[in-house]
């Protein structure tokens, strides 16, 4: 399983409050039918390869600039691990805190 994070942030937007781009960015994640967390810094999908991470990545990152931004930046965290199968649950049960 892969786990990226990821966050979309538009500029030049000429409002300080993101939240009508970044809620169309969750749209396209919650439509792909993926497993998914959001946080108040970005988001977290669990996709079987990493073209399909990658995909979903892209189609957010599209979405907000069809909303007619001149400028989006994104970045990307990837952790996939291939010597046993987790999901981003597991990730947080490890800790034991």
């Amino acid at each position: 399983m892969i786990i990226v994070e990821f966050s979309i942030t538009p500029l030049g937007t000429g409002n300080s409050s993101l939240s009508k781009y970044v809620s169309e960015a969750c749209k396209v994640v919650k439509n792909s039918g993926i497993s998914f967390t959001i946080t108040p810094m970005g988001t977290i999908i669990e996709t079987e390869t990493l073209s399909d991470a990658f995909d979903i990545v892209r189609k957010a990152h599209e979405a907000v600039l069809k909303m007619g931004v001149s400028r989006v930046s994104t970045s990307i965290k990837i952790d996939d691990r291939r010597d046993k199968t987790r999901k981003m649950e597991d990730k947080v049960r490890a800790l034991k805190i």
